[in-house]
């Protein structure tokens, strides 16, 4: 069987994971956004309504993804620390038992 994390490994796991992931999500958004403003061809001296509207769903869902991502990343753990015995991850074994 694997190694057992601590309960601060694993949520530094999972900040890990969901900030990469929410990165990732930012970063197709900026591009699509970039996409949109340099590939496709707009109306002379205007933007078209769709564009606006996609832009501005772009914009919040970005504005939500970037607050999400500084709040995962920024926040600490509020817990206190364990105890040393419970964070200890192998059980201690009496003279004569044999570990298993």
């Amino acid at each position: 069987m694997g190694k057992r994390y601590t309960s601060a490994e694993l949520d530094a796991r999972l900040k890990f994971t969901l900030g990469i992931i929410l990165g990732l999500i930012l970063l197709g958004t900026a591009i699509g956004i970039l996409y949109g403003l340099l590939f496709v061809t707009q109306p002379i001296g205007a933007q078209s309504e769709n564009d606006k509207m996609f832009f501005n769903v772009l914009g919040s869902i970005a504005t939500f993804i970037t607050g999400t991502l500084a709040g995962i990343l920024i926040g600490q753990n509020n817990k206190t620390e364990e105890p040393a015995a419970i964070e200890e991850a192998e059980p201690e074994f009496e003279e004569g038992q044999e570990e298993q």
